[in-house]
């Protein structure tokens, strides 16, 4: 079965924006909160190590929008990442000045 070049080329951005989607809300979701302490940091590594393996892949075959979707994954993945350690850093502070 051939699948047309312009469905393909849909499926693709389809599939691209849906996945970093997710990481889009859950950025908003921590700015606002101030909070990604139900984020668990093992996630954040196995996604991101994915996610580096599938732009190896994408560099392999040529592929643009696995490319583009896994860098776009990659850095949304690091800003959460950032986001995370800033917002547990200074929870911890917070808990060890009420400690005091």
């Amino acid at each position: 079965m051939e699948i047309d070049g312009t469905l393909l080329t849909i499926l693709g951005v389809t599939a691209g924006i849906l996945i970093l989607s997710g990481w889009v809300e859950q950025i908003i979701k921590g700015y606002k909160t101030k909070s990604l302490k139900d984020v668990s940091k093992y996630l954040m590594i196995f996604i991101s190590i994915g996610a580096i393996l599938w732009l190896v892949y994408g560099f392999i075959v040529s592929d643009i929008f696995i490319i583009g979707t896994n860098i776009a994954a990659i850095f949304l993945m690091m800003t959460v990442l950032v986001m995370k350690k800033r917002y547990d850093a200074i929870s911890k502070s917070r808990l060890d000045r009420i400690k005091d």
